[in-house]
């Protein structure tokens, strides 16, 4: 990083702004250093999509001092198709919890909600299946990840696209079990931001995604931005990529796997968990908001800077380490979740951040306010090491860092992980082929099998095989086959969803229950098999 640069930077934490800098030439060289930065960031982006060949599209929005230094697109919509460029729209998933958690500030700063009241104070029916936490459960809980339930419970009532309405889920959500204890140890869960959309709505009088339009996108002047998937035009976005195997999900070739953003990512219903879909342009728009605690840039504001302080105020730890390393130089000491954000030391600096992950996209926000900086990056496909590098990376040049080749090191690491991958499919076929057989005839796992949060899920006889189908989400459905003994597993059909095994308990010489686990150990969380408690109807 350049002299002016840090110089600039320093002057701005200390609340010096432009209109006081010392001469017009300090200040040219500061726009010279700007310029010099994003022509950085977008060399770096060129030479990571040219380590990993396979990615179709990704595109950048970087943002200073209130300013967007770099909106860009690169690549293409689809493999073989046209170009993205800074108004292309990429489905961003869990960045959208930010917004929804702009969402709660407006109202707090309005007198309408505040962060520590029971969400019963809102939405009197809430309840849970831990009936000694329905009082006392609060706003901010909902947001922070800390209830108790486990990684991703719940999202198979809206992962894969399920047709379930909102008001179902939240029907749903007093059977979904909880794990783990109250405010005592951190779970990512998608489940309670869907609460949390609910307390919006309740407390404004409109839905969820009319209060985000209204009161948020519109003010920002955000006119590319959706905030739930459904409307997104074809034509104007970039179309989701993934590997579908062999062996397993996330092997073998690149391919498209959806003909529009919501043929594989409708979450219309849990909007406030992940809804959204936005541009470079419009992103920036936000960032830019973020960096300056909520006020706009005719001088009001979207929610006070008191709010602002609250959102990126740490509530629960994540994880912790004993710091950098060598060969992991951004490793946190402590990293935590705030409200919507997580917020973590990165190479000495306050780090804030998020991150989105659906079929076919994954994307990233990152906030350096001690720099009044902040970026994102949205992809297309589902190449994890590849956004580790666009976020490190980028990061590293903004604050100067030299040293580490985080492109070299996410070619490295995928290189291993797809050969641990292979070898696990191997191991599974392997056992698969020496497996015991069932211990009662197929025709004996016929049956309607009912989970009390998710529903029905029915095994049939169907052309001299078993089939399978999830009552509630058309993707999850396929023949079924012997694996081990009295565990069997599925083929779906529909090969951008991951195969579960389903392991039968027997009374009185009849299946009488099941669990599930997805047969991928790479499987998505969302796919939260393992919380079902199947029991035969």
């Amino acid at each position: 990083m350049s002299i002016s640069l840090t110089r600039r930077a320093a002057l701005i934490s200390s609340g010096a702004g432009v209109a006081v800098l010392p001469s017009v030439g300090w200040a040219r060289s500061a726009a010279n250093d700007d310029a010099a930065l994003a022509e950085q960031v977008d060399a770096y982006v060129r030479r990571a999509m040219a380590a990993f060949p396979d990615q179709p599209a990704v595109s950048v929005a970087l943002v200073k001092d209130g300013r967007a230094l770099l909106t860009r697109g690169y690549g293409v919509r689809a493999i073989g198709g046209a170009a993205v460029d800074e108004h292309t729209l990429f489905a961003i998933a869990s960045n959208t919890k930010a917004v929804t958690c702009a969402a709660l500030a407006i109202l707090i700063d309005e007198g309408k909600v505040k962060w520590d009241e029971p969400v019963r104070t809102y939405l009197p029916g809430f309840s849970l299946s831990k009936p000694e936490l329905n009082e006392m459960v609060t706003v901010r809980d909902l947001v922070s990840h800390r209830i108790g339930f486990g990684l991703g419970a719940g999202d198979l009532l809206f992962w894969p696209n399920s047709d379930r309405t909102r008001a179902e889920i939240m029907t749903a959500v007093p059977h979904v079990p909880i794990e783990d204890g109250f405010r005592t140890s951190y779970h990512y869960c998608n489940l309670m931001f869907v609460v949390a959309g609910e307390v919006v709505a309740a407390a404004s009088g409109m839905a969820w995604e009319d209060f985000v339009q209204t009161r948020i996108l519109d003010r920002l002047g955000m006119s590319e931005t959706l905030p739930v998937m459904t409307g997104a035009d074809p034509a104007k976005s970039a179309l989701p990529h993934g590997r579908l195997g062999p062996p397993l999900r996330y092997q073998g070739e690149m391919q498209t796997i959806g003909q529009s953003i919501q043929e594989v990512w409708d979450w219309s219903a849990a909007g406030a968990a992940g809804g959204f879909v936005t541009t470079p342009v419009d992103w920036a728009r936000w960032i830019a908001v973020q960096l300056a605690r909520g006020e706009l840039p005719d001088g009001t504001r979207l929610y006070s800077e008191a709010r602002a302080n609250e959102m990126w105020r740490p509530n629960i730890i994540v994880s912790s380490s004993a710091g950098p390393t060598p060969d992991l130089p951004g490793r946190a000491i402590a990293a935590t979740y705030a409200t919507g954000w997580q917020v973590m030391d990165y190479r000495g600096e306050r780090f804030i951040t998020h991150g989105g992950g659906a079929p076919g996209y994954i994307s990233g926000t990152v906030l350096l306010p001690g720099r009044n900086v902040g970026f994102s990056y949205f992809t297309n496909a589902e190449e994890g090491m590849l956004t580790r590098a666009l976020r490190s990376g980028i990061a590293d040049i903004v604050m100067g860092k030299t040293g580490f080749d985080w492109v070299a090191d996410g070619v490295r690491m995928k290189a291993g992980n797809d050969a641990k991958s292979i070898a696990a499919a191997a191991e599974i076929d392997a056992k698969q082929a020496a497996g015991a057989p069932p211990s009662l005839p197929l025709a004996a796992y016929v049956g309607t099998w009912r989970d009390p949060w998710y529903g029905d899920i029915v095994i049939e006889a169907r052309d001299l095989q078993l089939w399978l189908s999830f009552s509630r989400t058309p993707a999850l459905q396929g023949p079924v086959e012997a694996w081990d003994g009295d565990t069997l597993r599925t083929r779906f059909t529909d090969r951008r969803e991951e195969d579960v095994f389903i392991s039968f308990t027997l009374e009185n010489g009849r299946p009488a229950a099941a669990t599930m686990k997805a047969v991928s150990p790479d499987a998505d969380f969302s796919y939260d098999f393992h919380d079902l408690r199947l029991t035969r109807v």
